[in-house]
């Protein structure tokens, strides 16, 4: 297996609506485990069943895992910050469906543009507080 580099997001109980959610935007394949359906949900007996213990987004480049954050498993929930998730399509018009598509209730906080290296690029924090760097078209270095 070639080595794989894949960012793990903890979400604050909305895990499961969040990777759903990038399911359907980015067009990938999505399992996802359940506390209460783990081996470890007797361990944690004060902690909702219903949180998502691992989820795996496959995605035609790579995938994006995550988790809810379950107390008990060390800290307390401080949110999500100091990383962006960055994606670069082959087409402006593919970029540019996505970024929207991602931006939708969340916010965009560098429009879309032709840069030095990229067609498109554009900011966006999404309605979960992940933020996309999302790339569009030749790519000149």
């Amino acid at each position: 297996m070639d080595q794989r580099l894949s960012p793990y997001i903890t979400f604050n109980g909305n895990c499961a609506e969040a990777m759903r959610f990038y399911e359907s935007v980015l067009d990938g394949t999505l399992r996802l485990l359940k506390l209460a359906d783990s081996p470890a949900a007797e361990h944690l007996p004060n902690t909702d069943g219903n949180l998502i213990m691992h989820a795996c987004l496959e995605l035609p480049g790579g995938r994006v895992m995550a988790s809810d954050h379950m107390e008990g498993c060390g800290g307390t929930f401080e949110g999500i910050k100091g990383i962006s998730l960055a994606i670069t399509y082959p087409t402006v018009e593919e970029a540019t469906r996505r970024f929207n598509a991602l931006s939708e209730g969340g916010k965009i906080t560098m429009a879309l543009q032709q840069t030095f290296w990229a067609e498109t690029f554009g900011v966006a924090v999404d309605r979960y507080g992940i933020t996309w760097l999302v790339n569009g078209g030749e790519m000149q270095g």
